[in-house]
């Protein structure tokens, strides 16, 4: 399976992936999935919105239904289902095992299940969430947030991509028809497992192969747009000018500090430019932080912090800024007794923190009881081609997994 979505969206070039939601790779990567589904004889079921399960439902299972409604715990509901699986999509230049480590581990766990002649008393499915990284439509993890109510129809209908193409005409480009609310696919799930490889070194410290996670750091998206007055590069006194990119670089170097001294993360990652000529003092400069902190205290007093810097640099530079929240999610923390449960059942599995977002802390704010497994990544690098994790290790990732599967089944 591994070998198949290897050259999928694939750069020549940096070795790195670009997976764009809707677009050619990430369509590729969700055929394969859905070939993989049928060969298995899984039941796939889709949303419209680009979201899809493929369930195993062993003949002669009989389900005993009971419709989730939103916002009740249904951890120990009888007869509703396990959902595993992941994301196809990734950042741009980004790595391998981002999202799809997750979805052929999935599969592969069920395949190890039948092997074993496991059969559960509940379906397992094998899911995958669309743009989950956000990089199209600048919303992080839009997928499972369409998918539990957490993002409206309304807000959806405003989204566009860089290009300024709207997200209902990408689903409509893509074959889909999108149905925006609260999606079927999560009616009658009980629980959520999400196997990911590790964004950190955190496993590599510990010399284990597998974790699992307690909580999601709070983090957020934030738009800097700083305007300023166009003119010429070589004909302006550097005293008469109103320069934006001033007041944004000022702003990056003190976001690096707050993030430094507080043991916490601030990223400046994106950048654009208006009228972007190497002759000419600029406009505008929008640019995007993303930040992320232990709890909300922390990544408030962070934030405001680094605006009240900022807006003291526009006073001098004479020019103005405006900061837009487009993508905030809250800490997650996983359900403790079952992260120690399944820490048992890997045999004392180290319970970790991720500083990074997944679909699994959307599900469970939703009140889906989760978990989530890690899989090592000796390099410790993730959205960067030199994301990495052994065979041997992601084998060892199935193998957990199915054991999870079959805990919680």
């Amino acid at each position: 399976m591994w070998a198949d979505l290897a050259p999928l969206g694939r750069s020549t070039s940096s070795g790195g992936y670009f997976r764009q939601p809707f677009a050619a790779a990430e369509r590729e990567c969700l055929a394969w999935f859905l070939e993989q589904a049928a060969s298995r004889g899984l039941e796939v079921e889709a949303d419209g919105n680009g979201n899809v399960a493929a369930w195993w439902r062993p003949e002669g299972l009989v389900q005993n239904v009971s419709h989730r409604s939103r916002g009740e715990n249904h951890a120990e509901r009888s007869g509703l289902g396990v959902l595993t699986g992941s994301h196809l999509d990734s950042v741009r230049d980004g790595g391998a095992y981002d999202g799809p480590l997750g979805v052929a581990t999935a599969l592969a766990a069920v395949d190890r299940l039948r092997e074993r002649g496991y059969r559960p008393s509940v379906p397992i499915g094998v899911g995958v969430f669309v743009e989950e990284e956000g990089s199209r439509f600048g919303i992080a993890c839009l997928g499972s947030r369409l998918a539990t109510g957490a993002l409206t129809p309304e807000q959806a209908g405003e989204l566009r991509d860089p290009d300024g193409v709207p997200l209902l005409d990408a689903m409509a480009a893509a074959g889909l028809e999108p149905a925006l609310g609260p999606s079927p696919l999560l009616r009658d799930v009980g629980v959520f497992v999400e196997l990911h490889v590790e964004q950190g070194r955190d496993l590599v410290d510990r010399d284990a192969a597998i974790g699992v996670a307690s909580a999601i750091w709070p983090h957020g998206r934030y738009r800097f747009d700083f305007a300023g007055e166009a003119n010429h590069a070589g004909t302006t006194r550097m005293e008469d000018r109103h320069d934006p990119m001033l007041s944004y670089a000022m702003t990056v170097l003190a976001a690096n500090k707050q993030a430094r001294l507080a043991g916490q993360r601030a990223t400046f990652g994106r950048l654009q430019v208006t009228p972007n000529g190497t002759n000419a003092v600029p406009s505008l400069v929008t640019a995007w932080l993303d930040a992320r902190c232990q709890d909300e205290a922390t990544l408030a007093a962070m934030l405001a912090e680094i605006e009240r810097q900022a807006t003291e640099r526009v006073g001098r530079d004479g020019t103005a800024l405006t900061v837009t929240p487009e993508s905030v999610s809250g800490a997650v923390h996983f359900d403790a007794t079952l992260a120690q449960r399944l820490s048992r059942t890997l045999g004392a599995a180290p319970v970790i923190p991720t500083m990074a977002g997944h679909d699994a802390g959307i599900l469970s704010a939703a009140g889906i009881t989760t978990a989530m497994l890690f899989v090592r990544n000796p390099t410790g690098i993730s959205h960067a081609p030199s994301e990495f994790a052994p065979m041997a290790d992601c084998l060892a990732g199935v193998d957990a997994l199915a054991d999870v599967l079959a805990e919680l089944t």
